[in-house]
């Protein structure tokens, strides 16, 4: 309705509340436990252990991957070879000839090819819809005859080394994590223990039994 005033909204808490809601344990008062204290540091040390992990897993096993899988490419160079393949049979009709899917789909096609030795392999290959038997493709040979993928580019490296360098990242925030879990559980168990523990020293002097 016009002129109608806004339901008043609380107003939101001052940025200097979050570190202290973050970092109770290590604030003094009179509730608080040696084991309260233990955790709050081991938190804190694991915390400035990522950090100071993380770049160097990214740098070292990004760094790593990139050499390895740069030397597994030159082998790859060394070993493949590109070459010609005849059809010996018609490729698959594409069920809407002409459309986007089908300049993009490969069907797999049987292939007469011919290794650097000059002996003669059949295989399968992927070859575009409607192409006839006797049409000429290039592929991907190894030094067995064997059909495979070209040797990896320098972006195929460069992507699969992030991903390495990544996943490394990642397996330190894991274990962290993990560690920070298992310190927690421990700390739970050793306090409930602490708690019986004095409740059993406690309880006799509650009850109202004669």
């Amino acid at each position: 309705m016009p002129g109608r005033t806004p339901p008043l909204q609380p107003p939101p808490p001052p940025p200097r509340e979050l570190p202290r809601v973050m970092f109770w344990r290590l604030r003094r008062n009179p509730l608080r436990r040696r084991s309260d204290l233990a955790q709050a540091w081991i938190g804190l040390g694991l915390t400035l252990a990522v950090l100071a992990a993380t770049p160097l897993a990214l740098f070292l096993v990004g760094d790593a991957a990139h050499r390895h899988y740069a030397r597994t490419a030159q082998h790859q160079a060394a070993t493949r070879h590109h070459t010609t393949a005849v059809l010996v049979e018609d490729a698959r009709n594409h069920p809407e000839p002409g459309s986007a899917e089908a300049r993009q789909t490969l069907y797999p096609t049987k292939v007469r090819f011919t290794d650097p030795h000059g002996r003669t392999h059949t295989a399968h290959a992927d070859a575009q819809p409607a192409l006839p038997r006797g049409t000429t493709i290039r592929v991907w040979a190894d030094t067995d005859g064997e059909l495979t993928d070209p040797p990896l580019s320098p972006d195929q490296i460069r992507s699969r080394a992030m991903g390495s360098a990544l996943i490394a990242a990642l397996a330190v925030h894991v274990a962290a994590a993990a560690a920070y879990g298992t310190v927690q559980r421990v700390i739970r168990h050793h306090n409930l223990a602490a708690w019986e523990t004095a409740w059993a020293a406690t309880a006799p002097r509650w009850t109202t039994s004669p």
